[in-house]
């Protein structure tokens, strides 16, 4: 039996169209590969930006690369707080999981500061 889960994530990215299209589609596909989860899973994803990214919305392109094409995506900008880890995308992930999985969430490219206790150690 499977029930709805939410997974997190954040990548860092230059403020550049295609590190924003790299790292927007890294960051999801790492996702489910660690989750073993299918598209078909997925339910919505809800992404954030620091206001120093400005050259492409992470929604956008996720579906420009060919993925999530029939998803409901929502992006707003984070909170601009004085001192925060500057260049950040984040996602929420809401998808079905087998019941009692426990969920992967994934940080990389410099977002693993943001959330150390669930970032894998570096090598």
């Amino acid at each position: 039996m499977k029930r709805l889960y939410a997974l997190r994530g954040a990548a860092q990215c230059l403020n550049q169209a295609e590190d924003i299209r790299l790292q927007t589609a890294a960051l999801y596909d790492e996702l489910l590969q660690d989750n073993g989860l299918e598209e078909g899973d997925v339910v919505s994803l809800i992404f954030s930006v620091t206001a120093d990214l400005k050259a492409l919305n992470p929604a956008a392109a996720l579906r420009g690369s060919g993925r999530a094409a029939d998803l409901a995506l929502f992006c707003v900008q984070e909170a601009d707080i004085p001192g925060s880890l500057e260049r950040v995308v984040r996602v929420l992930i809401h998808c079905y999981l087998e019941e009692g999985a426990v969920p992967r969430h994934v940080y990389r490219n410099g977002a693993e500061a943001l959330r150390p206790d669930r970032a894998p150690p570096l090598p």
